[in-house]
């Protein structure tokens, strides 16, 4: 769990920017996104899979392009 401190002489709004800041990059969103649902592995296997031929074409277009 991400917790701050409020320091002396800060804003509310800084304290809660300083915050956000901790959660993004502890990655705690993230992870409760991807937990929301249930998903198996062979399922979670597959989804890469998809995402990373996407990259590669991705890739591949931005590379003939020039």
């Amino acid at each position: 769990m991400a917790t701050v401190r409020l320091k002396p002489n800060e804003s509310q709004e800084q304290l809660l920017r300083r915050f956000r800041k901790r959660v993004t990059n502890a990655g705690i969103l993230s992870t409760i996104r991807r937990k929301r649902w249930h998903i198996s592995k062979s399922e979670l296997r597959r989804i890469e899979e998809k995402k990373a031929i996407r990259r590669s074409r991705r890739r591949q277009s931005k590379g003939s392009g020039r």
